[in-house]
């Protein structure tokens, strides 16, 4: 196979998918040949910066140098973030993508996203080797806390979880269903979340602290962007920004910590395993990431993977929010489902939910339906592939695959076609990563148990 002029091997190609351009594996390939060394930095909050050290090739391959750059600093900004990008080795390259990643350039959404999170312009500048900057990184650690009386919160998009926890054991837990996504006034949110926080009180002598699981991306507890927040309107922003700890000061003075659904999911693998290097993967409404490293911490990075580029074809399927191309939301969630469906000869009611038509498709693969066994069997080496590309990023042993999509049947063919394809084609990911879905100790432990524990006393 061949793009951008350069050649790379797929033996496994997903049943459904023909056209499917894994950017990992092409990367690899394209990466042999660039002898023309090259850096990338980027600088979040505090002054961390992440330095990625690269090459690239002659500029007879001034197409895919392009590619590779811009794809790079994509997937740095959407799985490191931060708010300026320093680029050395490639002026020219560099310059382009500033006005790519600029309010009128064609990475518009980016630009918008990073200044509602850092509250400051995104800037991609051209340096000079002498005037890059070296590397800041702090992981922090992240969770674990068991001893006290402890509530733990997990903010689901359609319920919301609470659990009272009392050194380590859930003594009561409750599902609620609610409606953030589609409420402006953030005074329901603010009721909603106080009313869960108030009934996990009532099942406990006291509370000691609290720990909140949410989707979105944080600074300290601040939602900065957030889905179930997501009608809210920017005017009233302020009130989103100090929700969680407004929340927990009806409870009293108390320590609440807040982090993203997806650490806390890996959290919730290292704490039932005991290890680390854990990369979490919920396949749900959209993809959502988490990660622990080998000391069980948390990188400090953001891991919004859904926006971050997996498959380089020009025929990959648009991601409507952000406008890009073959971005993980459309091959991990109940997206990607929908999408093959068509290819795999089933015709979903349009007057049916995302989730409904999920559901129409698992009933159907759980009958032996085989096209919607291939929708699993395709996202099994979307993954496996994909895995290529998540692992230059991520020092992962243990890969968790979890959310609604991976109910029943699908789940199991996801993981079991992922590891057949690491097998044959990237045998050394194969030995390195144990791709499994969460075990009856992870189920037990639970997203708001694993909440419960992020404040330390």
């Amino acid at each position: 196979m061949k793009y951008l002029g350069i050649e790379y091997e797929v033996k496994n190609m997903p049943v459904l998918d023909d056209e499917f351009v894994p950017f990992g594996v092409w990367m690899s390939e394209y990466l042999k040949g660039a002898d023309v060394p090259i850096a990338v930095a980027v600088e979040r909050e505090d002054g961390l910066v992440s330095v990625r050290e690269s090459f690239i090739r002659g500029p007879e391959f001034f197409d895919a140098n392009l590619r590779y750059v811009e794809r790079l600093i994509k997937f740095e900004l959407w799985s490191i973030g931060g708010f300026r990008v320093y680029v050395t080795g490639c002026d020219d390259i560099a310059r382009m993508l500033a006005d790519m990643y600029a309010p009128w350039g064609s990475r518009a959404f980016d630009y918008g996203f990073v200044g509602d999170v850092y509250e400051r312009p995104l800037e991609v500048l051209a340096v000079a080797r002498e005037d890059f900057p070296a590397a800041n990184e702090s992981a922090k650690a992240i969770g674990g806390h068991m001893e006290g009386c402890r509530i733990g919160f997990d903010a689901g998009g359609s319920d919301r979880k609470v659990s009272a926890v009392i050194d380590g054991e859930s003594v009561y837990s409750e599902e609620v269903v609610w409606f953030p996504k589609v409420t402006e006034d953030p005074s329901y949110h603010f009721d909603e979340i106080v009313t869960a926080f108030k009934t996990a009180a009532s099942k406990m002598p006291r509370v000691d602290a609290i720990g909140v699981s949410s989707a979105g991306t944080f600074v300290g507890n601040s939602p900065m962007v957030a889905s179930l927040f997501i009608k809210v309107p920017r005017s009233r922003r302020d009130e989103v920004k100090s929700i969680y700890d407004r929340a927990a000061a009806e409870i009293g003075d108390v320590p609440i910590v807040v982090a993203n659904d997806g650490d806390v999911t890996a959290l919730a693998g290292a704490m039932s395993t005991g290890e680390g290097s854990i990369l979490g993967i919920a396949m749900g409404t959209s993809e959502a990431v988490g990660y622990v490293d080998a000391d069980q911490n948390v990188l400090g990075w953001i891991n919004e993977l859904a926006f971050a580029p997996i498959d380089l074809s020009p025929c990959a399927l648009q991601d409507e929010w952000s406008g890009d191309l073959g971005v993980g939301c459309k091959y991990f969630s109940q997206d990607c489902v929908i999408k093959l469906a068509p290819k795999a000869g089933i015709e979903l009611d349009a007057e049916l939910s995302p989730a409904e038509k999920l559901k129409v498709v698992q009933g159907l693969a759980q009958d032996g339906h085989e096209g919607a066994l291939d929708i699993f069997r395709s996202i099994g080496v979307y993954l496996a592939h994909t895995l290529v590309l998540y692992a230059s990023f991520y020092e992962i042993k243990t890969l968790l695959v979890l959310g609604r999509v991976t109910s029943g049947v699908g789940g199991d063919l996801i993981v079991s076609e992922c590891n057949r394809v690491l097998a044959e084609e990237h045998p050394r990911l194969a030995a390195q990563i144990d791709v499994t879905l969460p075990d009856e100790k992870m189920r037990r432990v639970g997203q708001s148990v694993a909440a419960a524990s992020l404040p330390e006393l």
